[in-house]
């Protein structure tokens, strides 16, 4: 993926102060950091498990367990950015991960 401005915008719970923004430089590296999320979250969790392992499911149920998630990805032929919901993360996150796989 060409390197497109990404924000990502989340609310991890119905309360609504703890509201989240995070910037990155490319779509890649906003999935990456949604992933890191994620890893974070099981690691809080699981404290004493060294190496943490998890499908694609459990990241999908993470993303489904948040209030609320969306992106923004800038669009260099409009100057705008463009909005994608959590069904367009799951989709793109699926195909950043089986490539990562292929690796």
């Amino acid at each position: 993926m060409a390197v497109r401005h990404t924000i990502i915008l989340m609310q991890p719970s119905q309360n609504r102060s703890p509201r989240t923004l995070m910037d990155y430089n490319s779509i890649n590296h906003a999935l990456d950091g949604i992933c890191g999320l994620y890893e974070r979250k099981i690691r809080d969790i699981n404290p004493m498990i060294p190496n943490i392992t998890y499908d694609i499911t459990d990241l999908y149920n993470f993303i489904d367990g948040l209030a609320d998630i969306s992106v923004l990805v800038y669009d260099h032929e409009i100057h705008a950015f463009l909005p994608y919901d959590w069904q367009w993360i799951k989709q793109k996150l699926f195909q950043h991960l089986k490539k990562l796989a292929q690796r």
